[in-house]
């Protein structure tokens, strides 16, 4: 199991990665696993705005269907468009192509994230 000790983690298995004030979500590699093969992803929209917590995103698989949350409060201000057609990049390459959006005009105050030692205590790794 991967878990990059640079990012932060949700109880709900997605990494948050923040550079100058805006927040980078996606899934974590233990999520893309228990959901299997990716087949569609529904994107937010740039502008929508989002609250900590709140489902903003849903990810559909073999498996399931999964809604993906909000780990912090802002507005999507950027949506990875490659995964319009290619969502199996949420398997293959969940920290690096497989991101979903970026969040900026952040509200940090009340997130409930982890760092990568506390995230592995959560999924037993």
């Amino acid at each position: 199991m991967i878990i990059p000790a640079h990012l932060h983690y949700t109880k709900d298995h997605e990494w948050v990665s923040v550079v100058d004030g805006t927040v980078r979500v996606g899934i974590t590699d233990y999520a893309q696993d228990a959901l299997g093969d990716i087949v569609f992803i529904q994107l937010p929209s740039p502008g929508d705005v989002v609250g900590a917590n709140q489902s903003f995103s849903e990810i559909e698989s073999t498996k399931s269907v999964n809604d993906v949350y909000a780990p912090v409060a802002g507005t999507v201000s950027a949506v990875n468009e490659m995964l319009r057609d290619r969502p199996e990049l949420l398997n293959s390459d969940p920290y690096g192509q497989g991101w979903i959006c970026e969040l900026s005009a952040v509200e940090m105050s009340g997130a409930e994230l982890m760092d990568a030692e506390a995230y592995r205590g959560l999924i037993g790794a």
